[in-house]
């Protein structure tokens, strides 16, 4: 990475003052999610209250962090919340409470722990205590069905539904948290998150106004605008009378971009989810770097327990780097490290009582600056150890070399030693199918080629992973004579051989060279227009569409001087902090014009997304 890095532009203009206005502008953005993360406050409050008495909650645990991002443990107490527990075989841990809720996905699996739990329950406690079930997102027939298989439907007194939609994660971000979105739209046929997708979209018009345009590319997105017609058309409280907050909504499909989840991310943020994970906006981290420094010099002692910290735009200095391509990070944190020293050094030079004063005042915002430099410091450092790494550098360069079009159409050497030596799975069918969709499909020969070496050394039950990847166009047979990437490499310029790392112009500096396809398609769309690019539109799967939504008089937009549209980036299938991060970019350029704020089913990075795809076949139980 560092040699990579030294081939770039290496100056830095960034300052203090710069980064407080970039913080300030991530902040001010017109868009305000507070009123998404109200109204399902309030959905949660109503249902605790039917619930009279003292309660303890059984989580599903996947339900944990999105419910954390929506409600604090301080809301629940204030409802007579007591205990919680996470969900599991066997009896429950004894509480003292009038009411066990259980809050659970719509999960066969679950329903067969749930009726453990209260059967377990019903023979050793006296008096019986109320149960509630709470299915999130929606109620299940098939679920209620199995309890009642397993006789204890009728122990609940309360059986409902949460609607947890769209969750906001940041000023600009919402996330449906669907781990399995992607798996059941393009492998299992099953359009269940695309209703839910509607859903929540519609409950966004409820809150922010109607949508007037509405674009989309892939079959998908054709799916959820027609479901978001169709609930409009149904939906008996006649017009929405709010004035519309957003101009356009985007609907993209995530196959119609399979390569930038595939390729490295090289923002921060980016960076610290394909090595760490970010999960609900939390990461963990190796303590070794976090222990004081006394602590860590003495040899002793040193903490074991991970690191957690959370990641928002909340910490100022975070709102700064997480979007910055990490060779510009390190400059950024030196020159913060240089502000934070000489305010703390001003306390020399307070004489006056006054000046005393006001130094005092300033002191908890500097301690925590402080605070959130070191830690950053000790992030930075951490992913340094594996960015400089011969390995890493290697694999980045064989992906940055497919990205660019050289050498996709036969067996790449660099892939085949990773599996002789055994590297990661995930790692190699990153790398086979990032080839595969740069190539617009692989040969027969090279594709078999990597399907024989990877079941031989890695085992055949991977078979069912490789089927996988195949049904969902990420590893292919190239069908026709003819690889298309190049003329839509060319045409929407998604490699840029001149990359500004530190100063970018460009939204490619997201992954040092490559700007992410489903990104130059939001760019294009709002100037000049997909006009332009038709022929590489129909090269893309999935149709594209317009739509427009009918507003009643007087909500029609008259847009003043200088005042930017503002777009909804809908990613059906997940979406990359990388991509995340160039859409931001483009809000924060003066003369786009445009604000972004974006939304998913799933936040993702190529590892947890090939996982998801990924199938092993077991062994006979004989």
């Amino acid at each position: 990475m560092e040699s990579l890095a030294e081939s770039r532009d290496r100056r830095c203009h960034v300052t203090g003052r710069a980064w407080r206005g970039m913080a300030a502008h991530l902040s001010s953005g017109r868009v305000n999610l507070t009123a998404l993360r109200e109204a399902g406050r309030r959905e949660l409050r109503e249902f605790l209250d039917k619930c009279a008495g003292s309660k303890a909650i059984v989580w599903d645990e996947y339900l944990t962090g999105p419910f954390g991002l929506i409600a604090q443990y301080s809301l629940l107490k204030e409802h007579e919340v007591e205990k919680m527990f996470t969900l599991k075989a066997g009896r429950l841990p004894p509480a003292d409470v009038k009411n066990i809720i259980f809050f659970v996905r719509p999960r066969l699996e679950l329903m067969d722990i749930i009726a453990e739990n209260v059967l377990s329950e019903d023979r050793v406690r006296s008096p019986l205590r109320d149960f509630h079930i709470l299915f999130v997102p929606r109620r299940s027939l098939l679920c209620e069905q199995r309890l009642k298989d397993q006789g204890v439907l009728g122990s609940f007194i309360h059986r409902e539904q949460y609607s947890l939609d769209l969750i906001p994660f940041d000023g600009d971000l919402l996330s449906m948290e669907s781990e399995s979105a992607f798996k059941e739209c393009y492998l299992e046929s099953d359009q269940t998150s695309l209703y839910h997708t509607a859903k929540g979209l519609m409950t966004l018009q409820a809150l922010y106004g109607t949508i007037p345009q509405i674009f989309g590319k892939g079959d998908c997105a054709r799916h959820v605008a027609n479901m978001m017609i169709r609930m409009k058309r149904e939906f008996p409280g006649g017009q929405n009378s709010i004035f519309p907050v957003f101009d356009t909504l985007l609907l993209l499909d995530r196959n119609v971009d399979l390569l930038s989840p595939l390729a490295t991310q090289l923002t921060y943020e980016g960076l610290i989810d394909e090595i760490y994970g970010i999960q609900n906006t939390y990461v963990k981290l190796p303590p070794e770097k976090f222990a004081p420094k006394k602590q860590s010099e003495g040899g002793k002692d040193l903490p074991t327990e991970p690191k957690k910290l959370q990641l928002n735009s909340a910490e100022e200095l975070y709102a700064e780097i997480r979007d910055k391509n990490f060779n510009a990070v390190g400059s950024v944190l030196s020159k913060k490290a240089k502000i934070i020293s000489a305010a703390f050094e001003e306390r020399h030079h307070a004489k006056t009582v006054g000046e005393i004063k006001q130094f005092v005042s300033q002191l908890p915002h500097m301690q925590a600056a402080r605070s959130s430099l070191a830690n950053h410091t000790s992030i930075a450092e951490l992913i340094k150890d594996i960015t400089t790494s011969e390995d890493f550098f290697d694999n980045l360069t064989v992906e940055q070399e497919f990205m660019s079009g050289i050498d996709t159409d036969k067996v790449n050497n660099y892939t085949e030693d990773c599996i002789a030596q055994k590297h990661p799975l995930i790692k190699i069918l990153r790398l086979v199918c990032l080839q595969s969709v740069c190539n617009s499909g692989l040969k027969q020969k090279v594709l078999d080629h990597y399907k024989r070496e990877i079941l031989q050394t890695y085992g055949y039950e991977h078979i069912l992973t490789l089927n996988n990847l195949e049904k969902a166009g990420l590893l292919k047979l190239q069908t026709s004579s003819r690889n298309n990437y190049p003329t839509i490499r060319k045409t929407m310029r998604l490699w840029m051989d001149d990359v500004n790392e530190q100063n970018p112009n460009d939204i490619s500096y997201v992954y040092s060279g490559y700007a992410p396809l489903s990104v130059r398609l939001a760019q294009l769309l709002a100037r000049p227009g997909w006009r332009s690019i038709e022929e590489v539109l129909k090269m893309l799967p999935g149709p594209h569409f317009e739509e427009r939504q009918q507003l009643p008089t007087g909500l029609q937009k008259k847009r003043q001087q200088g005042e930017n549209r503002v777009t909804l980036v809908f990613f059906l299938g997940g979406v990359t902090y990388a991509e995340i991060a160039a859409l931001r970019f483009l809000s924060q350029m003066e003369d786009g014009g445009t604000e972004y704020v974006i939304a998913t089913t799933k936040l993702i990075n190529g590892t947890n997304w090939i996982k998801s795809l990924m199938e092993k076949l077991e062994p006979a139980p004989f």
